[in-house]
């Protein structure tokens, strides 16, 4: 089946949410007469009655950019003594809870907590850890490790090595070094050479040298990267996902996939992982809570238009048949509208 994840015609010159400026492709934009105090006042008016007005929390807390609302915290300390995410664990619960508790916590932060989240307990999420490290810049990450570092006084580095394993560690860690290339000029014999590299690594040995393609895929530039992916093409006949999924398996394989994918688009990249978060038995309203908060100011515009191009429905209808009550209206206003 041809996928569309096969096709790199305009790959070079469409343009990168790894570098896209906060705010241009987000639903969720600043609200033009803002007043921190006044919403301190109403959001705490609507936690201190009689039963918490959740419309009230939604209809800030998803009309406000990340920055106003980290000064709706701001004057909410002032006015209560209390921090907003600490009333909010006190008077809301579940999932509803945490998608409140995420839009109030600064992204960095929430990135950190997910992480977190992702290591505590037995075993370690791996698809978290995955899908946060493939798809943050390096300003991302560097923000997200050094909150790590704040709030628990140990390297995220350090950290994650505890946890995780072989090749696939070597590349997560890579990833959360936060050292990407980020030059923007495009070495194109610099990409067939490296293409050649992963073809020769792979396809063409009997047995795969997984290092060669940690150290590319986890080091080189975007743009340098999408170049490479079509020299591979030209040189092997298949793209390197292709080639990535039939000589691999398990979290490594997981890790470069999405790589690769986000470097092609990100939005179609989290368009997939929003309609899995969705699609079967149940939902998995983590992963759907995350991805709508953490894109939300970024690209979720795209996010949703290629959601309608992949399954031909829209993300709005997916939520609304998916999600009920309180929850769905949060998530819904988050998406910001139909396509």
């Amino acid at each position: 089946m041809a996928s569309l994840w096969d096709d790199l015609d305009s790959l070079v010159d469409s343009p990168s949410s790894f570098t896209a400026t906060t705010g241009e492709r987000g639903t969720i934009k600043p609200q033009a007469h803002f007043d921190a105090g006044d919403d301190a006042v109403a959001l705490r008016k609507a936690i201190e009655g009689l039963g918490t007005k959740e419309k009230t929390l939604i209809d800030i807390l998803t009309h406000r950019s990340s920055a106003q609302r980290q000064l709706i915290c701001e004057a909410y300390v002032e006015a209560t003594g209390r921090t907003l995410v600490d009333d909010l664990r006190g008077d809301t619960s579940g999932d509803l809870e945490a998608l409140l508790v995420a839009l109030a916590t600064p992204p960095a932060a929430f990135d950190c907590h997910e992480v977190m989240r992702a290591m505590k307990g037995a075993g370690t999420t791996e698809s978290i850890l995955i899908e946060i490290f493939a798809s943050r810049s390096n300003q991302q990450i560097k923000a997200l490790t050094d909150v790590y570092l704040e709030e628990t006084e140990k390297k995220l580095t350090l950290d994650l090595k505890n946890e995780i394993s072989g090749d696939f560690s070597d590349a997560l860690l890579l990833l959360a070094e936060g050292k990407r290339d980020e030059n923007t000029t495009v070495d194109t014999e610099k990409a067939k050479e490296d293409a050649k590299t992963l073809y020769d690594a792979g396809e063409k040995k009997w047995g795969t040298d997984e290092s060669k393609f940690v150290d590319i895929l986890c080091q080189r530039s975007v743009p340098q990267l999408r170049q490479t992916l079509v020299e591979y093409k030209n040189i092997s006949g298949k793209t390197l996902q292709q080639s990535i999924e039939g000589e691999m398996t398990g979290e490594l394989e997981e890790l470069l996939v999405a790589i690769v994918k986000c470097v092609k688009s990100m939005p179609t990249y989290f368009a997939e992982r929003l309609h899995e978060s969705m699609k079967g038995g149940g939902t998995d309203e983590s992963s759907l809570n995350r991805i709508m908060v953490s894109r939300s100011e970024i690209d979720l515009l795209d996010i949703r238009a290629e959601f309608k191009k992949l399954y031909e429905y829209s993300l709005h209808s997916a939520i609304k048949s998916d999600l009920s009550g309180v929850l769905g209206d949060c998530v819904e206003a988050i998406c910001g509208g139909d396509d």
